[in-house]
């Protein structure tokens, strides 16, 4: 069965490892807080339950996905992934192998021809360690043994502090690979949608504006959204535009007849699945902007990564209930294209891409230590 590795209970896990530390609430959840920022995590998948953030009328609002039940998300077999940490390498890795060293490896194919973070046993399957945590900052650690993933050889110990202050969530990821040379490339999930489905004229995020004013660039992708190799330019106000100016909708091309399929699937995924680069960006600046008119939340992202990931929520089928802190009496359902994944990362498959000289920068062997380091500061229009 697809969950028998984590048939344990999330809650029982989450109180098992907490002796020296600030355990959760009576809800299981382990929560911290700023002036501006309550967060909540369970240790299933280092996972970001619930994100609340000020409206533009100083109200609470959970702009993040989740379940109302904790114990769901082993359960659930969807698995989309919510605000966890896939590893120990995310996204596709083409035709399931990959080659180090000269010796090629055969990773899981769970999706379709390809293998989507490191298959059905990734590290957002998995029970995390909670090995610190205090009222403002919580940090998890996960033990990959070698192989527990198909393909994926080696011992790796990683962790991730989450902190929040004012206004900003910080995320810092480290892992290492004590004995191998193995591939190392992470990523947190977030799903965003900044109304928190209470926008009674519509639940999708075609009105949320997007700006990646560094990401004129994006890795072109096939039917199966993994990169052929060839990187393209959105011209202005092309489907792949975000860079050209402020205040695009996330839904600004719908009438071009390309943005039905504009995400493959033989033209069934309509929006964004793809990978956009990012270029030249200043030290600290903001790389993305995402913003809700309706609520008037923004969010900004700063990350020392290369490029995001931007996923428009095609495959959400609408049988998925939405926590209490979120929808109406109308809208209760995670409906097709009403969430925004945005994944800062490396280049999507660059371990197979040696033109795009990534290859090095995505394995990580002894005597070196991984990093990741990301912040999304949150505010209103």
């Amino acid at each position: 069965m697809r969950y028998s590795t984590v048939a344990l209970p999330v809650l029982a896990a989450a109180t098992s490892v907490v002796a020296k530390v600030q355990g959760p609430g009576a809800d299981g959840k382990y929560t911290i807080s700023s002036s501006g920022i309550k967060a909540q995590f369970i240790p299933y998948g280092a996972t970001l339950t619930n994100l609340f953030v000020k409206d533009k009328n100083g109200e609470d609002v959970d702009v993040v996905l989740g379940y109302e039940d904790i114990e769901y998300y082993p359960k659930d077999p969807g698995h989309p992934v919510y605000n966890s940490i896939p590893g120990r390498y995310v996204n596709r890795i083409g035709k399931g192998k990959y080659t180090i060293d000269g010796k090629t490896y055969t990773t899981q194919l769970n999706d379709g021809a390809n293998t989507l973070h490191s298959g059905t046993n990734n590290w957002s399957y998995r029970v995390w360690n909670v090995t610190a945590a205090t009222e403002d900052s919580i940090t998890f650690a996960v033990q990959d043994k070698s192989n527990s993933s198909q393909g994926m050889f080696g011992l790796v110990n990683g962790q991730v502090t989450y902190s929040v202050k004012g206004g900003t969530w910080n995320i810092k990821m480290e892992a290492t690979s004590p004995e191998v040379r193995t591939p190392l490339m992470l990523t947190q999930h977030t799903y965003f949608n900044l109304d928190a489905y209470k926008n009674p004229d519509t639940v999708k995020v075609w009105n949320h504006t997007l700006y990646m004013p560094y990401s004129k660039r994006y890795l072109i992708a096939d039917d199966a959204a993994l990169p052929t190799g060839e990187i393209g330019t959105a011209a202005p106000n092309s489907i792949n535009d975000f860079a050209s100016r402020p205040g695009l909708f996330l839904g600004h091309a719908q009438n071009d007849p390309k943005f039905a399929g504009n995400c493959g699937a033989g033209g069934a995924c309509e929006g964004y699945n793809g990978y956009f680069l990012i270029d030249d960006a200043p030290k600290d600046a903001v790389v993305v902007s995402l913003s809700s008119p309706f609520s008037g939340i923004k969010a900004e992202l700063r990350t020392d990564q290369l490029g995001v990931v931007v996923y428009s929520c095609n495959w959400m089928d609408g049988t998925a209930d939405l926590k209490k802190t979120q929808g109406t009496k109308s809208n209760d359902k995670v409906v097709r294209s009403s969430c925004v994944a945005i994944e800062a990362q490396d280049y999507v498959d660059g371990i197979n891409h040696p033109e795009w000289e990534r290859v090095e920068k995505q394995i990580t062997g002894p005597g070196q230590t991984y990093s990741w380091e990301s912040s999304w500061t949150f505010g209103t229009l």
